[in-house]
């Protein structure tokens, strides 16, 4: 063989591997390598180890993942949070997500939640702060006495809606966004209303709480919260039921069940026995929705004192202006409940 036609031949043998070469570079770059759409959760402080054994449920080749992600420096990069993963992205495309911190935002969302320890449950079920960091950050008693709330008063800063976080959120950076969202829905018409009604923000959420757990239908909650507020301006007692059964699950057990209150349990000593004690009592019993509290601030027009559940409408209640008529719902009442064997 001529030195030409070896250099030939050398020259095709170079070409072919060049090209093996440059197709295996290919793949591990930018062929798919993901293998199922989800969600990978990265936790604060992880290293590249930990991003590894995440992914791999995600990925059909583990190595060329690792190859790309150190020859991009991933592992020196490593930022927690929430990334949307899909079915057909290449190591390089994940790589670059990861890399570059481009989460994916919760739509984190919570109800009438009447306890610290519950709305701390279902926040950490959210994102990746725990109960724990959550509870410590809600109750901190410096951060109450800042922002003039007190242990009774200061589940009403959180109002019940969605809201967008990235899931590494932290405990205190929740807490801060949620201070945020109170301070902007208690604009200035909103206090404008709050004190033509002679109510601060937290005795309008204390008001709200109480007419929340006295009605599930929105329609009606205007209706009973212009009877709570005619108690109010004449100096009667509110002898809301639902402050009630707080005071008792309180002494009880917060889990306690109560669908109904009997005459004794109206003796129970508690500043929340608005039988008892006249005025709001000191803080809210839950917390109350946006409708709720836009209830108190737009009260119906009407002069109605008395209400009792209604037995023909279920859901809704019949309303009274006089005691004698209140009776006679009450009475109703009262026997719907014998009927149907509700002892407690």
């Amino acid at each position: 063989m001529n030195s030409k036609k070896l250099l030939l031949l050398i020259f095709g043998l170079l070409l072919i591997i060049g090209s093996v070469l440059g197709f295996s570079l290919y793949s591990k770059i930018f062929k798919a390598n993901i293998v199922q759409d989800g969600f990978l959760y990265i936790p604060t402080n992880s290293d590249f180890k930990e991003v590894e054994n995440l992914a791999r449920p995600f990925l059909k080749r583990v190595k060329p993942f690792v190859w790309v992600a150190e020859k991009l420096n991933y592992p020196e990069a490593v930022k927690p949070g929430k990334y949307k993963i899909s079915k057909g992205m290449s190591n390089f495309d994940l790589i670059k997500m990861l890399r570059s911190g481009k989460q994916t935002m919760v739509n984190l969302s919570f109800n009438n939640q009447d306890t610290f320890e519950k709305l701390a449950g279902r926040i950490s079920q959210q994102i990746e702060a725990d109960s724990i960091s959550l509870l410590k950050s809600f109750t901190d008693q410096t951060f109450l006495n800042e922002l003039g709330f007190t242990s009774e008063t200061a589940l009403g800063m959180y109002i019940p809606n969605s809201y967008e976080f990235y899931w590494n959120t932290t405990a205190e950076n929740f807490r801060s966004k949620m201070l945020d969202e109170y301070t902007k829905f208690w604009d200035t018409e909103r206090l404008e209303k709050a004190k033509k009604l002679n109510l601060t923000q937290n005795e309008v959420v204390t008001l709200a709480s109480i007419v929340q757990k006295e009605t599930a239908t929105i329609s009606e909650r205007p209706i009973v919260a212009k009877l709570y507020l005619n108690r109010l301006t004449s100096g009667w007692p509110l002898q809301a039921d639902p402050t009630i059964i707080f005071a008792l699950k309180a002494k009880l057990g917060n889990e306690l069940v109560i669908k109904r209150v009997f005459s004794k349990d109206l003796e129970i000593n508690s500043p929340y026995n608005t039988y008892k004690n006249t005025g709001l009592p000191p803080g809210p019993i839950s917390m109350p929705d946006i409708s709720s509290i836009e209830a108190v601030l737009n009260p119906a027009n009407h002069d109605y004192y008395y209400m009792c559940a209604s037995v023909t409408t279920f859901g809704t209640h019949e309303f009274a202006e006089t005691l004698d008529q209140h009776n006679k719902n009450a009475a109703k009442y009262q026997q719907w409940l014998n009927k149907q064997g509700v002892n407690r």
